[in-house]
């Protein structure tokens, strides 16, 4: 049948046709496989159409042939009652009678046989669609598989230029630019110290002069009068002393 071999070809038909195809691959699928049911409906009916039809002609050909036998054994009772003429009346009955279990029985092989072949495309029908619900709920499962594996590679190709990437490009160049602020505070901040550090380092003759001169006078720095000390020449000789090792370090 032409119908089955289409339905044959959409069963068998290539996954990767199907998930090209603008149709959605299940519901092809199902509608193939519904429209075996509604066949199978069909040729079931079809069958027991069939079916009757044969017992109606195997009860017909039994009347038939019944009614040829009950009219020749009233012949034969007629001709032993020696009534020729109503035997011959009962005879002539039972020959029609008998010409139509005749033909009744001659059309019994061939509705025989019409019932054989529709049970065995049923049959057949119905191993097809065990086949076909086996084969789609595969194809279903390999189909979705296949779009969900589409729909990943789309979105992965479309990763590279979404809005949320450009969002972690434009963050870490922001952390780029905020370590490298912090680096350059670290940087001062560190010549900041460093510089303090050479001051206190540089002031430290001034201190050991004003140590040197409480020593002399026998008072702590901070409690030389604010007035210039009193120019002695003991002093003025360990000044020039210690100027002398001062501009020799």
């Amino acid at each position: 049948m032409g119908f089955f071999q289409r339905v044959g070809r959409v069963i068998r038909a290539n996954l990767n046709s199907l998930v090209s195809q603008a149709e959605d691959p299940e519901k092809i699928l199902e509608q193939a496989v519904s429209d075996m049911q509604n066949d199978l409906i069909e040729m079931r009916q079809g069958v027991a159409q069939a079916i009757a039809t044969q017992k109606r002609t195997e009860r017909q050909h039994s009347q038939a042939q019944s009614t040829a036998d009950e009219w020749y054994r009233r012949a034969q009772l007629a001709l032993q009652k020696g009534d020729e003429e109503l035997a011959r009346e009962a005879l002539s009955r039972r020959k029609s009678y008998q010409e139509t279990a005749d033909s009744l029985g001659h059309q019994l092989p061939q509705q025989q046989a019409v019932v054989d072949n529709l049970r065995q495309n049923m049959m057949s029908l119905e191993r097809k669609i065990s086949d076909a619900k086996t084969k789609k709920d595969m194809y279903i499962a390999r189909a979705r598989s296949a779009k969900a594996s589409q729909q990943l590679n789309e979105m992965l190709g479309r990763v590279g230029t979404t809005g949320a990437m450009q969002a972690f490009d434009r963050m870490e160049e922001r952390v780029h630019e905020l370590e490298a602020r912090s680096e350059a505070v670290a940087e001062l901040g560190q010549d900041d110290l460093e510089s303090r550090f050479s001051a206190l380092e540089g002031s430290s003759v001034d201190d050991d002069l004003a140590a040197m001169k409480a020593e002399l006078s026998g008072r702590s720095p901070q409690s030389l009068p604010s007035s210039p000390a009193a120019h002695t020449p003991e002093i003025d000789h360990e000044l020039e002393e210690l100027r002398s090792k001062v501009d020799n370090s």
